[in-house]
C-alpha cells in the first residue's frame, strides 16, 4: 500500500497473509467482493485437482502388496500363493486417507498460526469444526437416501466405527475443556501434546479393534483357513493387475448371445465388472469425484444406460435356466411358419406373438403375398397395421378364403410382417408364414424335416423343426424326448421331455432345446431327439428321430481374446496412478482426460475452467516417479495444497470482510463447504456402488477426529513451544470456537444416536443407510436440519445475538 493511501478507505487490505497482490484502493467494494468470491470459488476446484493427485500417491502407498503362500485344500498341492496388501485398511483411512481427505482443513490452521506470527487466527480452526460438521451431518444425510429403494447398506466394522464415534465426539469435548474448562483462552504445552498424542492412540487402538484382539476371537471358518482370512496375513485379497480371461469369458457367455453387443461393449461391461466387483478405498472415490466434478478422466467408463440393462436383464435370465435369456426389446413373430386350412372352411386364423420386453407399445404391419394361389381367386389380399399394447403377447389375423366349388391342387400363400425403421421393437425369425389351402381332412402325419442337425455350443437355444404333412385337421399333441449320445443333458443342453402343440391348421412348429455354452474347448458332442406318440389320430413319419450334434464354436476364442485384451486397455486407461509424466500432461489438456468420445457438453465447460489448474498441477511427479512408490508425489503434492490453502485462506478472510462476515463465520459456510463437496460426492458414489457402508459414513468420524488431533494439535504444540521460549503463554480466544464447538457436540450425539437407532430398529431398515422410504426420507431431513441448526446458532453467536 502507497503511503498516501487511506486506510479507512482501502477496506480489509491487512486480513490476508499474501493477498492482496497489488493495490486495491479505488476498487468497488462490490467488484472487490465479485472478484474475491469467484477466486475462491475457483481455488476450490484447483485444491480438488491437486487433492486428486496427493490421493493417486496415496492410493498407491497404500495399495502395496506382497506375495505369500497360504493352506487351500482346492490348490493342487494344498498351497496357494496370493497377493496381500501391506496396509492394514483401518490403519490407511484413519492415517493417509484421512490426511488426504482433510489436508486443506488441516493446513489451513498450521498455515495461519505460523503466518501469523503464531498468534491463534480463527479461519482455521473454525473450518475444521465446520467441516466436521458438514461431514457426518450432511454426507450422512445424503448417502441415507442414496439407496435406491429396497435396499440397504450396513456398516460392517462395526466395532472400529463405535470407537472412531467415540473419538468423533471425544475430540470435541476435549477441545472444549481445553479452551473453557481447563485452561480459559489459553492452550497449554501438556494440553497440546496431549490433543496431538491422541492421534497415534487413536490408530492403535483402531487397528487393536479391527484385529479383535481385545475381544474374543472368533474361530474361522473352513474357507477363511483356506484362504487365510481371519489369520496372521493382512489385509485382503486382491485382484492380479489385467482381468483373467474366465472372467471375461463368464460376461461373455452372458451377453455374447446378444446380436447387438459388439466385442468392444462386451469389453466395456467387463470393466464396468471388474471395477464394481472390486473394493475400493475412499481415496478411489475421492478421486473419482473430483474427476467427474472437473471434466477429467473417468474412473469408470461411461456406457450406454440401455446397453447396461440388456447385460442386467441378459445375466439374470441366465441365472435362471440356460436358454430363458430375454431381449431388451420386443420381438415380433408368428407363432407358427406355416400353417394349413381347408378351401371349404372359407377362413383361415394365424397367431402373432410378442416376446422380450413386454412394456413398450408396438406398432407392426402385415400384408399377404401370392404364391400358387392368387389374391381375389383363392382368397382375399390383406394389409394392415395392427398395436401391442403394453402387456399384451397375442394377436390375431383372420384372412378370407375363397371357395369356389373346384378341384385344385393345393395351393400357398404367404403372410409377411414389418416394422417401421424407427421401432423399438425387432421382427424374429418367424416373420413370414406360408399358408397352404388344401382338399384334406386328416389330422396330418409327422416327422423331422432331416435325420441330423449342426448347430455351434454359442446358439443358445437348438430350434429343430417338425413337419405336418397330409393333412392339418384338428388340434394335436406330439410327445418327444431326448437321450444322450456324447453329449449329456443338464450339462451340454436341456432337454428330457416335453409336449409339442399343433393347433388346428399348423403345418410346421420347432422343438427348442437350450445349449449350454461353457466356454471350453471341447470335441462334438451328440444327442438325439425322437417323436414319442402322437395323438388324435395322427401319424409319426419317416424320420421321426434326429441326431443334434454340438459343435465348438471357432470363432469363440479368437472374438474372447479381443475382448480380453480391449478389457485390459480400458482397465490400464482408468488405473489410478498408472500414467508418466507425459500422459499426465496429455491427461490434463484433454476433455475427460483424452476420452472425447463420451465427453458431454458439462464436461467440456468443466474442463474450461479447470484447464489452468489441471496443466499447473500435471508438473507434480506422477506416482510411479523413480519407483518411489507414490511418496515423491505424496510430498510434493502436499506442498502445493499448502501453498493453495494459503491463497484460499486469504481469499475467504478478505471476502468476508468485505461482505461483513467474521473469519468464524465465512469458515463454517464457504470455506467447509468448499473444501468438503468432493467427499460429499465420493461417499454418496461409495453408498451406492460398495457392499458395505465403512467407505461411504465410517470413515467419516475417523477424519473428524483426525481434524482436530492434527489440525489444532500440530500447530497448537509449536505455537505452544514459540511463545514458551519466549515464557508467554498461548493465547486462544474460546469465544465463537468454544460456542461452534458445543453445538457441534450435540449435534454430532444427535446424529450418531439415530444411525444406531437405524442400525438396530426394524421399522428403520436395521442398516444405517437406505432401508424403508419413509423413515429413511425422515433422517436425512433430520441430519440435514441439524446442520442448519449449527450453522444458525454459531452464526447468531457470532453477531452478537447469542451472548456465551
Amino acid at each position: 500500500m502507497s503511503n498516501d493511501t487511506d486506510p479507512d478507505a482501502y477496506k480489509c487490505y491487512d486480513k490476508g497473509l499474501l493477498l492482496p497482490l497489488v493495490n486495491e484502493s479505488t476498487w468497488s467494494i462490490g467488484a472487490r467482493a465479485t472478484i474475491y468470491i469467484l477466486g475462491l470459488l475457483w481455488s476450490f476446484m484447483g485444491v480438488s485437482i491437486i487433492a486428486d493427485v496427493f490421493m493417486c500417491s496415496i492410493e498407491v502407498i497404500t495399495s502395496k502388496v506382497k506375495r505369500v503362500k497360504v493352506a487351500n485344500p482346492k490348490a493342487p498341492d494344498g498351497v496357494e500363493e496370493v497377493e496381500v496388501k501391506l496396509w492394514n485398511s483401518t490403519v490407511a483411512n484413519l492415517t493417509l486417507m484421512a490426511l488426504g481427505s482433510s489436508a486443506p482443513e488441516i493446513l489451513l490452521s498450521v498455515i495461519e498460526i505460523v503466518g501469523n506470527n503464531f498468534y491463534s487466527g480463527e479461519l482455521g480452526p473454525s473450518t475444521i469444526v465446520g467441516s466436521a460438521a458438514f461431514n457426518l451431518l450432511c454426507i450422512s444425510g445424503i448417502c441415507i437416501i442414496s439407496i435406491p429403494k429396497g435396499k440397504s447398506s450396513r456398516i460392517h466394522l462395526f466395532k472400529v466405527f463405535c470407537l472412531t464415534a467415540f473419538f468423533c465426539i471425544f475430540a470435541y469435548v476435549w477441545l472444549f475443556l481445553v479452551l473453557v474448562v481447563s485452561s480459559p483462552h489459553v492452550v497449554e504445552l501438556w494440553e497440546a501434546i496431549v490433543t496431538l498424542l491422541c492421534f497415534p492412540i487413536l490408530v492403535i487402538l483402531a487397528f487393536l479393534t479391527d484385529k479383535n484382539y481385545c475381544g474374543k476371537k472368533k474361530e474361522p471358518k473352513d474357507t477363511e483357513i483356506a484362504l487365510g482370512v481371519g489369520g496372521d496375513i493382512e489385509g485382503v485379497f486382491i485382484t492380479t493387475d489385467n482381468i483373467t480371461r474366465d472372467g471375461v469369458a463368464n460376461i461373455y457367455k452372458d451377453v455374447g448371445k446378444h446380436p447387438d453387443l459388439t466385442p468392444e461393449q462386451v469389453a466395456t461391461l467387463a470393466t464396468i465388472e471388474a471395477e464394481k466387483n472390486t473394493p475400493h478405498s475412499r481415496a478411489w472415490y475421492r478421486v473419482g469425484a473430483t474427476r467427474d466434478l472437473t471434466g477429467g478422466q473417468k474412473l469408470v467408463p461411461k456406457y450406454d444406460p440401455k446397453m447396461l440393462q440388456t447385460y442386467r436383464q441378459l445375466k439374470d435370465g441366465s441365472s435362471v435356466s440356460v436358454g430363458t435369456i430375454q431381449s431388451d426389446v420386443p420381438i415380433i413373430e408368428f407363432a407358427a411358419s406355416s400353417c394349413a386350412i381347408y378351401e371349404n372352411e372359407k377362413r383361415v386364423r394365424v397367431s402373432i406373438n410378442r416376446k422380450g420386453n413386454l412394456n413398450p407399445q408396438v406398432i407392426f404391419k402385415y400384408e399377404t403375398l401370392d404364391g400358387t394361389a392368387e389374391a381375389g381367386s383363392d382368397y382375399i389380399a390383406q394389409r394392415g397395421t395392427m398395436v401391442f399394447d403394453s402387456g399384451e403377447v397375442q394377436k390375431h389375423l383372420d384372412i378370407e378364403i375363397i371357395d369356389d366349388n373346384e378341384w385344385e391342387e393345393d395351393e400357398v400363400f404367404f403372410v409377411k410382417l414389418s416394422l417401421e425403421p424407427h421401432s423399438p421393437a425387432k421382427l424374429g425369425k418367424k416373420n413370414t408364414m406360408q399358408i397352404t389351402i388344401i382338399n384334406d381332412d386328416e389330422p396330418g402325419t409327422f416327422d423331422f424335416t432331416l435325420a441330423s442337425y449342426l448347430f455351434k455350443e454359442s446358439v443358445g437355444d437348438a430350434h429343430i423343426p417338425v413337419v405336418r404333412s397330409n393333412g392339418t385337421d384338428g388340434k394335436v399333441e406330439l410327445k418327444w424326448s431326448t437321450k444322450d449320445l456324447s453329449a449329456v443333458n443338464g450339462k451340454d443342453y436341456i432337454g428330457g421331455e416335453g409336449i409339442l402343440i399343433f393347433e388346428h391348421g399348423e403345418r410346421e412348429k420347432t422343438i427348442d432345446i437350450p445349449i449350454v455354452d461353457d466356454s471350453e474347448c471341447e470335441k462334438d458332442e451328440s444327442f438325439k431327439l425322437e417323436l414319442v406318440e402322437v395323438s388324435a389320430g395322427g401319424k409319426l413319419g419317416r424320420i421321426k428321430s434326429t441326431v443334434v450334434t454340438i459343435v465348438n464354436d471357432d470363432e469363440f476364442n479368437t472374438i474372447l481374446d479381443r475382448v480380453v485384451n480391449i478389457t485390459n486397455i480400458n482397465l490400464d486407461r482408468i488405473r489410478i496412478g498408472n500414467a508418466s509424466w507425459g500422459q499426465q500432461f496429455r491427461e490434463a489438456m484433454n476433455v475427460n482426460g483424452g476420452d472425447v468420445e463420451t465427453a458431454t457438453a458439462v464436461d467440456y465447460i468443466l474442463h474450461f475452467l479447470t484447464f489452468g489448474w489441471k496443466v499447473i498441477f500435471a508438473c507434480c511427479p506422477p506416482p510411479n516417479f523413480l519407483n518411489s512408490g507414490g511418496w515423491i508425489c505424496f510430498l510434493v503434492a502436499l506442498g502445493m495444497i499448502g501453498m493453495l490453502t494459503a491463497i484460499i485462506g486469504d481469499l475467504a478472510s478478505i471476502f468476508g470482510c468485505l461482505i461483513g462476515l467474521e473469519d468464524p463465520i465465512t469458515a463454517i459456510t464457504f470455506v467447509a463447504v468448499g473444501t468438503s463437496l468432493p467427499d460429499l460426492f465420493a461417499s454418496r458414489t461409495a453408498a451406492l456402488n460398495e457392499k458395505y457402508a465403512d467407505t461411504a459414513i465410517g470413515n467419516v468420524t475417523g477424519s473428524n477426529s483426525v481434524n482436530v488431533f492434527l489440525g489444532l494439535g500440530l500447530p497448537w504444540v509449536i505455537a505452544t513451544i514459540y511463545w514458551g521460549s519466549k515464557g508467554l503463554p498461548f493465547e486462544v480466544k474460546a469465544g465463537s470456537l468454544s460456542f461452534s464447538v458445543l453445538i457441534y457436540g450435540v449435534c454430532a450425539v444427535l446424529c450418531i444416536g439415530l444411525l444406531m437407532l437405524r442400525r438396530f430398529v426394524p421399522a428403520l431398515g436395521k442398516a444405517e443407510l437406505g432401508g424403508p422410504t419413509i423413515p429413511k426420507y425422515i433422517s436425512a431431513i433430520f441430519l440435514v436440519f441439524l446442520w442448519f441448526f449449527y450453522i444458525t446458532m454459531s452464526s447468531c453467536q457470532t453477531k452478537g445475538y447469542i451472548k456465551f
